[in-house]
């Protein structure tokens, strides 16, 4: 059977979740949640604080340190009506930090929430913190949703201000709440830099400053790579085999920092997040795009099953050699690409050796990248957590998984 990878059908992959079990709010304190942690095929229940523990002084611990923004925007109709406009990637300009500089006017696609009633009238907002007049004018229909061009009457503010003040924090859908106060904080890392994502990192929300510290005392080596989270990573599987089922591309940043960091490490490569592991499997391909002669051609990207389809037999330091000549010749530094790609079993790991990561929704492609990490042991790991008090998703717990494989 030609690619067995496509033909896995998403119903093994299902458990019961109740609604009980979902983490609503967070914690008290970050580094208190629970901590499972999955070694030699054991589990084992802990506290997050015992995270330092389980790290080696010559591992390499990847953060994605990208910074959610306040991507939901409301506004009012003079009839009445609500509409809901929620950001998803910039298009005018493309850039996400050139975006949030922008001092008059960008271009976003958006999800609309009661777009049957946006007639095409211009939006308009007032912002009483900034004293300016936000409007929103729908430029043409998408799949997702619209193409929306934003504009504001003052030009010494820029689209990060408007969106700070204006935004409310795009808690997942899942909470069935809306957002608190607490939340502009709480779903945000204590490491977030460039803005970028409408949902979190969330297998970095347990990490405290204390942790960190810790970490760094210890001799880890805590490095940051950048994938800025779409509103795709809450995208429900619902065709019957994952082949039929179209990955969310998400826009990544690759240092040569970064390169060397895992070129020179002598233990593990511990990514924080599903997101930073796609990141880091993910630059594995871009440097073998890189050594095959076609990377630029297109576009920097990670196609769907591109970890499935492109050249095997290039080792680990090949590909980032590769990659980081390339950024070199660039003279940038760093390289901007994008990242569709899907992680199910059958996947060969190339980068990551063990993860961190919460607990993710039945028949989801977190779910698939998790039983991809430590087989058909998730199984395992999702009775136990559910047996003994774990919190589910986002606000939930933790857990730090070391596959057989390593």
């Amino acid at each position: 059977m030609n690619a067995p990878y496509k033909h896995i059908t998403i119903s093994e992959f299902d458990y019961r979740l109740d609604d009980s079990r979902i983490a609503k709010h967070p914690l008290a304190k970050r580094d208190l949640s629970k901590l499972l942690i999955y070694k030699n095929k054991n589990i084992f229940s802990s506290t997050f604080t015992s995270i330092v523990d389980e790290i080696a002084a010559d591992d390499l611990m990847v953060f994605n340190n990208t910074k959610v923004v306040q991507a939901r925007l409301r506004f009012t109709k003079q009839t009445g009506a609500n509409i809901e406009i929620f950001l998803l990637n910039p298009v005018n300009p493309s850039d996400y930090q050139t975006s949030f500089t922008q001092t008059y006017s960008t271009q976003w696609n958006c999800i609309v929430g009661n777009i049957k009633r946006w007639k095409g009238e211009v939006l308009k907002l007032i912002i009483p913190r900034l004293d300016i007049t936000l409007t929103a004018e729908m430029l043409r229909r998408t799949d997702d949703g619209a193409l929306v061009e934003f504009k504001w009457d003052d030009k010494n503010i820029t689209f990060a201000q408007v969106v700070e003040y204006a935004g409310e924090v795009p808690i997942p859908p899942y909470l069935n709440r809306n957002p608190e106060e607490n939340d502009k904080m709480r779903y945000q890392t204590v490491y977030a830099k460039p803005e970028g994502s409408v949902a979190a990192p969330t297998a970095g929300l347990h990490f405290t400053e204390n942790v960190l510290v810790q970490l760094k005392q210890k001799g880890v080596l805590l490095t940051e790579t950048t994938l800025h989270v779409g509103a795709g990573t809450f995208r429900p599987v619902k065709s019957t085999t994952i082949g039929d089922h179209e990955m969310h591309t998400e826009r990544i940043y690759v240092t040569t920092d970064l390169l060397d960091n895992i070129l020179s490490r002598k233990g593990d490569v511990v990514a924080v997040g599903t997101t930073s592991l796609r990141t880091l499997e993910s630059i594995y391909w871009l440097g073998v795009k890189a050594l095959d002669g076609i990377l630029a051609h297109d576009n920097f990207k990670v196609g769907q099953w591109d970890g499935y389809t492109l050249n095997q037999n290039y080792t680990l330091a090949q590909a980032l050699n590769a990659l980081k000549e390339h950024i070199i010749h660039e003279g940038k530094g760093y390289l901007s690409a994008s990242t569709q790609m899907i992680v199910v079993p059958g996947y060969k790991f190339r980068v990551v050796n063990r993860l961190i990561t919460n607990f993710h929704q039945p028949r989801s492609t977190l779910l698939l990248l998790v039983a991809a990490f430590i087989g058909d042991d998730w199984k395992k790991v999702y009775t136990f957590a559910l047996e003994n008090g774990f919190r589910f998703l986002s606000y939930g717990d933790s857990s730090i998984l070391s596959p057989s494989f390593k």
